[in-house]
């Protein structure tokens, strides 16, 4: 295991910088294609998250969501335990949560169908590897065992990588968005 674990962290340290590269020189429209995928899902219980650092930003494509249904940010409540996701707003009051995510301040708790993902690197077949908290595989292995819940990762197209290092209990993404198109994962 512990051979696993020095191969995942080589993949983040060469994903993380590949990620900052392609945030240096990103574009402002960044949300284009996940605005469109979600334009299709209006009304559905959707979870994002605020970027932090050189994340993708999806906040434009969940302020358009928000008009139509609920939208709710990732609260973590407890290490090695599922996220809880607080009902957002464009104009809602945020404050700094754990690892210095934003989170709404105050909020109705909601239960998502949709979850916008955020990753280090993703491959074709739907692998998502994370920060290694194991959060986003703990929800959506929680949200999937209650109901059919739509995994999609938000990523720079440059953070897609070949042969990513999985475990049995990595979570697969139902789609990657980039801000260069959709992907569908081929094992599906």
């Amino acid at each position: 295991m512990s051979d696993l674990i020095a191969i995942k962290t080589e993949a983040r340290k060469a994903a993380f910088a590949r990620r900052k590269a392609a945030f240096v020189t990103a574009s402002p429209v960044q949300s284009g294609y996940l605005s469109e995928v979600l334009a299709g899902y209006r009304g559905v219980p959707i979870a994002g998250y605020a970027p932090m650092r050189t994340e993708i930003d999806p906040l434009p494509a969940l302020a358009e969501a928000a008009a139509y249904g609920p939208v709710g940010m990732p609260v973590i409540k407890a290490q090695a335990a599922p996220l809880d996701f607080r009902e957002w707003t464009p104009e809602c009051a945020m404050i700094e949560g754990t690892f210095g995510a934003f989170i709404p301040a105050i909020g109705d708790w909601i239960e998502p169908e949709i979850l916008i993902v955020p990753l280090v690197a993703f491959d074709r077949n739907g692998g998502r590897l994370g920060y290694g908290g194991g959060f986003y595989d703990r929800t959506l292995e929680r949200l999937r065992a209650r109901r059919a819940t739509l995994a999609i990762g938000l990523a720079f197209a440059e953070q897609e990588a070949e042969n990513l290092p999985l475990e049995p209990t990595d979570q697969p993404l139902d789609m990657i968005i980039t801000e260069a198109g959709i992907i569908t994962p081929s094992s599906f």
